[in-house]
Parts: C-alpha cells; sequence; structure tokens
C-alpha cells in the first residue's frame, strides 16, 4: 500500500502530524476491518527515532567530522541507507509506510517514489508549514532544555541537593513573531488546480518570509510535556539543514500529491487533510493505473519476454537437430526443421543443405557464435514471441546454407 513522506523544516512538527497520521490510519483500518478478523492493511511508522539514527549525523561541520577520517556527509548517506532499507523491506500492497524524516533533498524523495512505483503503489507527500522563527524557536527551548538538565546533573553531583526528577522549565517572553494564521493560512493543494496551487503556494511563502525577516530571529515557545524530542546541535547544524531544505513542488511526479498541514491547523483542519489523503492516497481515488518504469521490471527467462534468451535457444536447438538428422541423410543430404519449434502439424519446415563432408559441433557452435554476435543488437526492438522465434530460426538457417554453399 502507499509510501506517505513527512517532510518541512526541522523541528517545525513533523514527528508530531506523524503520529497523529499514524493514530488517525489506526482508527480507519480497524473501522474498515471491522467485519474481519484478518487486517485489511498493516501500518508501519519509521523515523529516525525507530531506527535510532541521532541527528547528530547531519551536521557537516568540519570541526566535528574531519574530513581526512570520512567524507562530510558520510554519517549523513548511512543514514538515509538505513532508512530506505527499512522502507524496502516492509513496503508491499499490504502495508500503509510512514517515513517520518527530514526527507528535505528532492533526489530523495525521487528515489523513495521510484520504488513505490517499482512495488506499483501509490505515493504522497505531507509537507509540514512553520514559520521559520518558529522552528528556530522549538530548537532554541530544546538546547535551552538539553543544558538545564545537564546542570543540574552536575549540581546533583555535586551534592547540592538538587534532583535529577526536578521538572525543567522553558522560560517563555512575550516576544512574538508573524505566524502562518497573521499572514494567511497556507493554501491547501486539493482546492486549487496544480498550477495555480503553486503560484498560490509561493506568493504565501514570499510574504511569510518578508515578514519574518522584518521580526525577531525566533519565538520563544515553551515545550510540550509530550515532548521528548533531542535538538539539533550545533545551532550552525539547524541553520545549515534549513538552507539545504528543497520545497517540494507538486508539479514533480515525485512531490505529487502534495498535502499541506501548517503548524496552526486546528484538529477540525488536520482531520480534513488526513480524510483527503485516504481518499487519494490510501484508497486511490479516482483510481490510477500505476505502472513500474520498464526499465526496472526483472525480465524472465521465458520465450515471452527476453529476446537474447530467445535467440540463444532457438539456435542451439537448431545446432542439436541438425546434429541428430546427419548420421540419417549423410553428407550432403538435407536436413528439415520445424519452423516454430514445436512441430506443429502441417507446419511449413526449414531445410538446412549440409555439404560434401561432415559437420561437427565445433563448427556449428562458430557458425551459432557469429550469428548470435550479429544479431545481439536487436534486445529491445524486435518483437518478443512465437512469431519472433519463427523469424530468428528461418533467418539462422538461411546464415548456415550461405556458410555451407561456400565450403561445397
Amino acid at each position: 500500500m502507499p509510501l506517505i513522506l513527512i517532510t518541512g523544516l526541522p523541528t517545525s512538527g513533523k514527528s508530531t502530524r506523524a503520529a497523529q497520521l499514524y493514530d488517525y490510519l489506526t482508527e480507519r483500518i480497524a473501522a474498515e476491518s471491522s467485519s474481519s478478523s484478518t487486517p485489511k492493511f498493516r501500518l508501519h511508522l519509521i523515523s529516525d527515532q525507530s531506527l535510532s539514527i541521532s541527528r547528530s549525523v547531519y551536521d557537516l561541520d568540519p570541526a566535528h567530522t574531519p574530513a581526512h577520517v570520512r567524507s562530510a556527509n558520510a554519517s549523513e548517506k548511512d543514514a538515509r541507507a538505513a532508512l530506505y532499507g527499512a522502507v524496502k523491506r516492509v513496503l508491499s500492497p499490504r502495508d500503509i509506510v510512514i517515513l517520518d524524516t527530514l526527507n528535505y533533498i528532492k533526489g530523495w524523495r525521487y528515489q523513495l517514489y521510484c520504488e513505490a512505483k517499482n512495488v506499483q503503489t501509490p505515493f504522497g507527500l505531507v509537507q509540514i508549514g512553520c514559520p521559520v522563527a518558529r522552528a528556530r524557536g522549538v530548537n532554541e527551548a530544546r538546547i535551552r532544555r538539553s543544558e538545564q538538565q545537564e546542570q543540574q546533573e552536575e549540581e546533583q553531583k555535586a551534592g547540592n541537593g538538587t534532583t535529577k526528577d526536578e521538572p525543567t522549565t522553558i522560560s517563555t517572553s512575550t516576544t512574538t513573531t508573524t505566524t502562518a494564521a497573521a499572514a494567511g493560512a497556507a493554501p491547501k493543494s486539493g482546492d486549487l488546480h496544480p498550477e495555480t496551487y503553486q503560484q498560490s503556494h509561493q506568493n504565501w511563502q514570499q510574504k511569510q518570509f518578508e515578514e519574518e525577516s522584518t521580526g525577531p530571529d525566533f519565538e520563544d515557545v515553551t515545550l510540550s510535556p509530550t515532548d521528548f524530542q533531542e535538538p539539533y546541535t550545533p545551532r550552525s547544524n539547524w541553520e545549515n539543514l534549513v538552507f539545504r531544505y528543497e520545497e517540494p513542488n507538486p508539479m514533480s511526479r515525485w512531490d505529487s500529491p502534495l498535502f499541506i498541514i501548517t503548524w496552526d491547523d486546528t484538529p477540525t483542519d488536520t482531520k480534513a487533510t488526513f480524510d483527503q489523503i485516504w481518499d487519494e492516497v490510501i484508497v486511490n481515488k479516482p483510481q490510477k493505473l500505476i505502472r513500474a518504469n520498464k526499465s526496472t521490471v526483472q525480465r524472465d527467462k521465458d520465450p515471452g519476454g527476453d529476446y537474447l534468451y530467445v535467440l540463444e535457444k532457438e539456435t542451439q536447438d537448431i545446432v542439436k537437430r541438425i546434429l541428430e538428422q546427419q548420421a540419417e541423410v549423410g553428407e550432403g543430404g538435407t536436413v528439415r526443421l520445424s519452423r516454430s519449434g514445436t512441430k506443429e502439424e502441417g507446419e511449413e519446415m526449414l531445410e538446412v543443405e549440409l555439404p560434401g563432408k561432415k559437420v561437427g559441433l565445433p563448427q556449428l557452435q562458430r557458425y551459432r557464435r557469429a550469428f548470435v554476435a550479429l544479431n545481439r543488437g536487436g534486445i529491445g526492438l524486435e518483437a518478443v514471441g512465437t512469431l519472433a522465434a519463427g523469424r530468428l530460426r528461418e533467418s539462422f538457417v538461411g546464415y548456415l546454407n550461405d556458410a555451407f554453399e561456400k565450403e561445397m
């Protein structure tokens, strides 16, 4: 079943929305399977946290990852390889996979799109809209919480009477910044034509950026008691990820269909988007035929699917028949062969005129290899099937007759 990617700025609320989507789909699957003992779908949530991938792997600062030890982004590549392997293991026509990670590189999204297409399952992308200042504020709050926890642990070790279990409070201020609500709600992908939506979304982003540029660097926020996410440290790591983030484009097939959930969306708005995801991606309405790319389809060894296999098989069969009948017809005789290789009744036969001397297997194999080398270029261009096999046999018989005629 579908592969759903969650994308957005770091610390923009992706994990929260992914958990909400997971809970929503769990309820919908249970409702759909209420009449059956076996669930119709299986649901998987894959994330950096589930695979124990630290956020430090995205730090490209050479001061922390010496270039002479490993390439600057080797750890990030390892993390993506682990995520890709986890997705590939569970993705199937019965499995719904939610991938909660940065997904900020369009080439990475395209790779996952191709994997879903190869399994012939739908694909969807959910972007979490959040002002940069607020996302930065969340990371700053998590850094402060981490520093306070470390300070409490040090005080506890020093015997100052501070216990480790004391609640951590994150100070808040009256500093405010322009949010998506103040700048106007982000346009919904399902409400507009793709071209109109793209232009509206770009205008919304530009307005948001202009208003943020005149405000403070970050908004002080209070972390939820259920927020246990680690921060992106050092701060340059977070800034670098924001700089490298590649916005999804719904006009690209690997970013479509695109669903947007903003930071300020109410539970009602979020549920409406989830309903849209269920209809367009899970249920696949309207039904869209998904075909794997021909370049990724493995070709089986059967007469109807592999030109080179048919070429080798038919020429070897003709060599075998010539050697079997040569003892009966004698030198200079005529060997009769089936055009299709199945000896159908009333079928037109092919004839090979043998030279006036015995023809051995090494000589026939030389002719066969030469003929195969001349016709290998037909891979992918020749129509393969019963007719193709007949044409190949006829062509090889003509090639042998020309070669034997020169020896007479």
